[in-house]
């Protein structure tokens, strides 16, 4: 037995770097509650890569977004139907106008707020 079976063998075989993390319950229930607290929800995937799964992104009407790993295109389309969420596939629509204007929005905030933070007096 070498070196790296040993290390294999100890680690299960589990999240280990390189190896891909498919999508898990923790991960639906995820889409399932933040869904159900937006209006207005599309859900954009996202092709299987190199380094990560299949995955999909929640838009909410306001652009707030969400991104998590789901099994493939047809259990996004599952997912979508079962929550009356339209399902798009990101590589061919591209992602809502929406969505990049509430990121930007929140860098602003996070900014406004690092800035406020910097500027308080110190005791």
């Amino acid at each position: 037995m070498g070196l790296f079976d040993r290390l294999r063998k100890r680690s299960g075989g589990k999240d280990r770097p390189g190896t891909l993390r498919g999508a898990t319950d923790a991960d639906t229930e995820h889409l399932q509650a933040w869904a159900a607290r937006r209006r207005g929800v599309e859900a954009f995937v996202e092709p299987r890569t190199a380094v990560t799964e299949t995955t999909v992104v929640l838009v909410a009407h306001d652009g707030e977004w969400t991104r998590r790993r789901i099994g493939s295109l047809d259990a996004a389309q599952r997912f979508g139907k079962k929550n009356s969420i339209p399902v798009y596939e990101a590589a061919k629509t591209g992602y809502p106008r929406r969505m990049r204007e509430y990121t930007e929005r929140q860098r602003i905030l996070e900014r406004k707020r690092r800035q406020e933070r910097d500027d308080a007096p110190r005791e």
